[in-house]
């Protein structure tokens, strides 16, 4: 299970919603206590895929490893990454697979016309065969 606190949100939205019609993508700090996953941080970062970045989006290493360092600064982890669909529901597709890492969430925000509708987060297996759907609790998107 994840959750998503209200500022975390409102940044994560707010991004999406800066990037549209395009993906976004961002790390998600935050604390892991039994198996419970608490997002207290959004990162946002940019999309560095060098295509059309409207059905697409790649985080370069150095931005995560910045996102991993300042999570310890302040004492968190690295729990997931999130990043957008543009008038598409929130699912993980062949690419997010193949691009997924199994110790993290995978938190994918639906953006339709501008504004997001829904958002799902996944669990990728450790051969990216698969990801199954994991509770996702977040605030009002209107929050």
């Amino acid at each position: 299970m994840i959750r998503i606190e209200p500022e975390a949100w409102r940044e994560m939205v707010a991004h999406a919603r800066a990037t549209y019609p395009n993906e976004c993508c961002g790390a998600m700090l935050g604390r892991i206590d039994n198996g419970e996953k608490v997002v207290q941080l959004a990162v946002c970062l940019k999309n560095a895929y060098s295509g059309e970045q409207r059905n697409r989006y790649e985080v370069r290493p150095e931005d995560l490893l910045a996102a991993e360092r300042r999570a310890r600064r302040e004492g968190l982890e690295l729990v997931g990454i999130f990043h957008s669909h543009p008038d598409a529901d929130a699912y993980f597709s062949e690419t997010d697979l193949k691009n997924s890492c199994p110790w993290y969430s995978f938190v994918v925000l639906s953006v339709k016309q501008g504004e997001v509708d829904h958002a799902r987060s996944f669990l990728p297996n450790a051969e990216q065969t698969e990801a199954r759907q994991e509770e996702l609790i977040y605030p009002d998107k209107e929050a």
